[in-house]
């Protein structure tokens, strides 16, 4: 009975941020663990543009370093395949590695990918809070101050749409300031909404998103916002989310590592990303602890 009551205390207190009710009735005790945003232009950390070029240099850098398995796409898109050319031989000759032709590139791991870009990795693992469960940790190099560190995945909800059956027992929802909601969760019913749509948006080779973040072995290792942890007492937030709609121009190429979905396929609007930016220098072996919701005063 203890142990039950435990783990119940546990998963209750994972879920209590997201629970609207609960909410309503502490907001005023735990001022803490709120990020006030007068008014909803102000809910930007950094600039959108320099989301955009973190996003667009890491995701550049995981198609180069999967350039062999993208024959299907470039070859719909000559002109892109001659500037991934450059980029690829350009980066040949910074990593001073010699290749007979790009079939035969030496293919580095996601991480090390992320590492050579941005300078740090970043992953899932045990919580340093006991009772958090998996949290996310900086395993390697160094995040300043300003710089993406995050995205946060999932399938996004626009207002009214149905997300009740998913919303049950999910501690992984996320509301953004104007009430659209990313269900991060990978597991259950939400895994399945997520890969259903994924599949109905696909164009031919064209991937509109990655499904990779539901699986253990990440395609984008940005993609674990998720399972950042609420900031504490002890535990102050080092991170914030920021949301971010992804603009039309983004590379169609590039959008197989978005880890974001829309549940309704004839919305004619921005896909909704919430990327997580770090509120100061983090070091190698610290994990990420943030707020779990925003309120607009």
């Amino acid at each position: 009975a203890a142990a039950m009551l435990r783990e119940l205390r546990r998963r209750w207190g994972s879920y209590k941020y997201r629970f609207v009710p609960w909410l309503a009735l502490n907001l005023r005790r735990q001022r803490r663990t709120l990020r006030y945003v007068p008014e909803s232009s102000q809910d930007k950390i950094i600039a959108d543009e320099d989301v955009f070029e973190t996003l667009l240099r890491a995701f550049k850098a995981l198609f180069i370093n999967d350039f062999s398995r993208q024959a299907d796409i470039l070859a719909l898109l000559p002109e892109v395949k001659c500037q991934y050319l450059e980029l690829l031989t350009v980066e040949q000759k910074r990593s001073k590695v010699n290749y007979c032709t790009h079939q035969g590139q030496h293919v580095f791991s996601p991480e090390e990918v992320l590492f050579n870009t941005l300078g740090f990795t970043v992953s899932r693992d045990r919580s340093s809070l006991v009772s958090a469960g998996t949290g996310v940790f900086v395993t390697k190099g160094f995040v300043p101050k300003g710089t993406v560190v995050s995205m946060y995945p999932g399938t996004v909800y626009r207002k009214h749409e149905p997300i009740f059956f998913q919303s049950l027992g999910n501690p992984f929802i996320f509301r953004c300031i104007d009430g659209v909601l990313i269900d991060g969760n990978d597991k259950g019913l939400s895994r399945s909404v997520y890969r259903s749509c994924s599949r109905r948006d696909q164009l031919g080779p064209f991937q509109m998103s990655d499904e990779s973040w539901l699986t253990a072995t990440l395609q984008n290792p940005l993609a674990v916002g998720q399972y950042v942890n609420n900031c504490s007492h002890e535990k102050a937030a080092n991170v914030c989310y920021q949301e971010f709609d992804v603009p039309g121009h983004f590379p169609v190429e590039l959008k197989q590592y978005l880890p974001n979905i829309v549940y309704s396929h004839d919305v004619e609007s921005h896909l909704r990303c919430v990327v997580l930016v770090a509120l100061r220098d983090i070091k190698q072996g610290e994990e990420l602890f943030s707020n779990y919701y925003t309120v607009v005063s």
